[in-house]
């Protein structure tokens, strides 16, 4: 007769270690990444260059207790704040990302020759400026940002807005997000 199996009260009781995993996705292999999985499946980066995507999300990894997914989508979310924060850079909107996105803003602002590049390619050669306030602001900043960028054609990862009651200040202005 094969001995009997340990029940999961006695293996817990025996464990000699600990993990965490925090789940940072509701599901995956979402309808609407499928196509987007595939292309990079098949070698596709983002505009900035291969290496700096690559390096910032190595860099993510490396600070935060992300994995590969949830570095991509925190930054992703930084470039499509930064872009959007690009092109709307004459109107004086006070735009503000969340607390998770503005993570990968500074990702992005930090690698500071990958960030002058970003702002020759797509600011018209004008260096975009961060400028941030001491205060939190809780007028609606992040919300308003968030439906910008929708608007702008960019995928919005609702998840990532959701502290939308703490804005992370930054600087209206021309030259400054």
């Amino acid at each position: 007769m094969p001995p009997k199996a340990p029940t999961f009260a006695e293996q817990l009781a025996a464990a000699r270690s600990t993990a965490v995993h925090l789940e940072m996705r509701d599901s995956y292999s979402v309808a609407k990444e499928t196509e987007a999985f595939a292309a990079w499946q098949d070698g596709f980066r983002h505009d900035p260059d291969d290496r700096a995507w690559d390096k910032q999300i190595g860099l993510l990894m490396r600070d935060y207790p992300y994995d590969s997914v949830m570095a991509a989508r925190v930054l992703g979310q930084g470039y499509a704040y930064l872009l959007t924060a690009m092109a709307h850079r004459t109107e004086q909107l006070s735009l503000g990302p969340s607390s998770l996105v503005d993570i990968g803003v500074h990702t992005i602002i930090l690698d500071t020759v990958a960030y002058a590049e970003l702002c020759r390619n797509h600011n018209d050669g004008q260096f975009l400026h961060h400028v941030p306030a001491v205060e939190f602001k809780q007028d609606g900043t992040v919300l308003r940002t968030a439906q910008l960028i929708a608007a702008d054609g960019w995928d919005v990862d609702r998840p990532l807005w959701a502290d939308a009651a703490n804005c992370s200040p930054c600087h209206p202005g021309n030259d400054s997000h």
